[in-house]
């Protein structure tokens, strides 16, 4: 299988700060450096680029042309992924693809983004016309929505996301890139109690827009090998769905295509939902986490909350989640946010997790969410299951 040939053998991030007083070319510089140090690598054998989607970028046909040329990188292959938050994810399946392919060698996988700072984003698509008109306005109208749809249908236990949201600020304290405005301890009565922002959507649900970047270096097993990299992670299953649903009226929007992405992914991989050691889904808002368990099996579908109130979720506990602090925790850096579910993930993997490590590291699941249309639920769902190189 060509995604088990290739090899991820290092990883770099920038601190998340609320705004940066950079522009993206000097972070995606900062995460370049980080990434020639940790690895031994010269920057001339780096001939691959696959950037993941960013606001800052947002509108441009030379997005990866650009970066590059910044970054002093001449290259056989380039691309910029633009499927929102699954970008990050979805960049080295696709390094992994250009690798099997002969396009390149070696790719670095960058994601940066100064949305903050810089939101040069030009809405499309339908909401223009069919949604922001009528008040329908950004992803917290989309997921107030999404929210009382499923508490109508299933019922929703508001203490149990509550859970989660404490699990993952636990992690950011321990994590010195995570936003600094971000790492104050929370409970779950601070969580049911901070201010609605969407019914049942509250401030505590959400995340933070902010500026970072982070990246990995991709290369194939082989060539890791040769260079004596005992020390890499292994992509070895990955699923994507783009627009389930689109060719129906009427769909059910607590169905996501993590259900068949992580149907795909976990095949491949040869595992099972309860053999995962450490979980890191894309986590814009609370509930994303919770429908996400459901979709790929660790619970029935309208039985997250119940899986919930069973689980310990903190890095020392049964399935620890988004060990970082996730992006709810840790700061949202644009459309390149999903790099820091990934990163944390890989890092565990590399066993370097710190204060934080998690005691099983023989896989982690990391997924991602991309766009979020009207009446459906996410645009792309993506999951990848990693390993440490055995």
């Amino acid at each position: 299988m060509a995604l088990r040939d290739a090899a991820i053998v290092g990883y770099a991030e920038t601190k998340i700060v609320p705004r940066s007083d950079v522009d993206v070319w000097e972070l995606g510089a900062e995460i370049l450096e980080q990434l020639l140090d940790r690895t031994g690598f010269e920057k001339d054998e780096i001939d691959g680029l696959i950037l993941s989607s960013s606001i800052t970028g947002a509108g441009s046909n030379f997005w990866s042309q650009t970066m590059a040329d910044q970054l002093a990188l001449e290259l056989g292959f380039c691309q910029t992924v633009d499927i929102g938050g699954c970008s990050p994810v979805g960049a080295v399946a696709r390094a992994g693809a250009a690798i099997d392919a002969g396009l390149c060698e070696t790719a670095l996988c960058l994601f940066a983004d100064t949305a903050v700072a810089e939101n040069n984003a030009r809405p499309r698509s339908y909401g223009a016309e069919w949604t922001s008109p009528y008040g329908y306005i950004g992803a917290p109208a989309a997921f107030g929505m999404l929210s009382r749809y499923y508490e109508d249908r299933f019922g929703l236990d508001h203490a149990a996301l509550g859970k989660l949201a404490v699990a993952q600020r636990e992690h950011a304290l321990r994590n010195d890139n995570a936003c600094e405005k971000l790492r104050k301890p929370i409970t779950v009565e601070d969580y049911l109690n901070s201010r609605m922002i969407n019914d049942p959507i509250r401030l505590l649900d959400c995340v933070m827009p902010c500026d970072g970047a982070s990246g990995l270096l991709v290369t194939s097993r082989k060539r890791a090998e040769k260079r004596g990299l005992d020390k890499c992670v292994v992509p070895v299953g990955y699923g994507e769905r783009t627009n389930l649903g689109a060719n129906r009226s009427i769909v059910d929007p607590t169905v996501s295509g993590h259900r068949d992405a992580g149907a795909k992914a976990f095949a491949q991989a040869g595992i099972r939902p309860d053999e995962v050691g450490s979980f890191h889904p894309y986590d814009d808002f609370i509930i994303a986490n919770m429908m996400q368990l459901e979709m790929l099996g660790f619970c029935g579908h309208g039985q997250g909350a119940d899986f919930i109130r069973e689980t310990d979720f903190l890095f020392s506990g049964d399935l620890p989640l988004n060990t970082g602090g996730g992006q709810i925790s840790a700061g949202q850096c644009g459309l390149a946010g999903g790099g820091t579910n990934l990163i944390e993930a890989v890092r565990q993997l590399f066993g370097e997790g710190r204060e934080r490590q998690v005691r099983n590291t023989a896989n982690a699941v990391v997924t991602g969410i991309g766009g979020i249309p009207y009446g459906r639920n996410w645009n792309t769902s993506v999951v990848m299951i990693l390993t440490p190189n055995a």
